[in-house]
């Protein structure tokens, strides 16, 4: 067993994995394994020739996503015994594999199951079913001039900036999902060029007040990790979301804009763009364990 913390240096050995064995579920990137290691500590190990990422739940350590590679979720639960007590945001999908092992439970997890939309669809919002988002859109065009452009490493600052006035505008600071958040894009926007992303922003009267981070998932979808608009700028949400599509993935046939977390308005915000598919995930867990998620207790700073 050699399972250490994930480290920056771990980068080169998870894109390889990640490029060789493609995944499907939003996880699974650096960026998202990495980002949040303030209020999500992830491990690996390398277990014949796969890559296996751990995490921790109150009860214990579970497998984090699917194994990378050919190894299967049984092949590792049994190999560690009760040193990994089941896996979270298991791609259902799989779950016939871990079906092999008697004593275990899977519960669905419907609030991390990750919203996929086709590219042509968010990129030009055409149908009846979209009319809303377009005169939205349309508003937020004619009452500013907005203009779009790539992110460099160059504006990274001014992108945090605009995260800082949305957190003060949202209180992040008393809200441990927004805080957690807030920590996650910091930690990208300050490796955003080592992490090889791709962002686009929206820039009005010269500030920078929209902009979303994405980066390839596989060879037909990228996955949208971060997307922040000063709410004071009504319908530039929309924008942002259509502009960054059309603009920065039109290289791709699908984008996967990742989970609703279980958050009502978020839910509602990602079903009103009608996604082609849901990843749906689940849990499984060794008889007796829990399913409780970590609270997570971090400053905001």
């Amino acid at each position: 067993m050699t399972m250490r913390p994930l480290a920056l240096d771990d980068r080169s050995l998870v894109v390889d994995y990640l490029r060789r064995f493609p995944p499907e579920i939003s996880e699974l990137t650096f960026t998202n394994l990495y980002a949040w290691h303030r209020t999500r500590q992830i491990w690996l190990d390398t277990f014949r020739d796969s890559l296996v990422f751990f995490t921790e739940l109150p009860t214990g350590l579970v497998v984090f996503g699917n194994p990378v590679g050919p190894v299967s979720l049984a092949e590792v639960l049994f190999d560690y015994g009760r040193l990994i007590i089941g896996a979270d945001r298991f791609p259902k999908a799989m779950v016939p594999d871990a079906s092999l092992l008697p004593g275990i439970k899977v519960v669905e997890d419907r609030d991390n199951n990750d919203y996929v939309y086709r590219q042509e669809q968010l990129a030009n919002l055409a149908g009846r079913h979209f009319t809303k988002k377009r005169n939205h859109i349309n508003q937020c065009l004619a009452a500013y001039p907005c203009q779009y452009e790539i992110i460099t490493p160059e504006t990274t600052a001014e992108c945090l900036d605009l995260q800082e006035r949305w957190c003060m505008a949202r209180d992040c600071r008393d809200e441990p999902g927004l805080c957690g958040e807030y920590l996650a894009i910091k930690e990208t926007l300050h490796h955003y060029q080592d992490f090889d992303l791709i962002g686009g922003a929206i820039r009005i009267d010269g500030a920078i007040q929209a902009f979303s981070i994405g980066e390839p998932l596989n060879a037909s979808t990228a996955v949208c990790h971060f997307e922040k608009s000063m709410p004071e700028f009504q319908g530039l949400g929309q924008v942002i979301n259509q502009w960054f599509a059309k603009n920065s993935l039109a290289g791709f046939d699908y984008i996967n804009r990742e989970q609703d977390l279980g958050v009502p308005g978020l839910r509602v915000a990602k079903e009103s763009y009608y996604p082609e598919h849901l990843v749906e995930k689940v849990q499984i867990m060794r008889s007796g364990a829990s399913l409780d998620k970590p609270v997570a207790h971090q400053r905001c700073d």
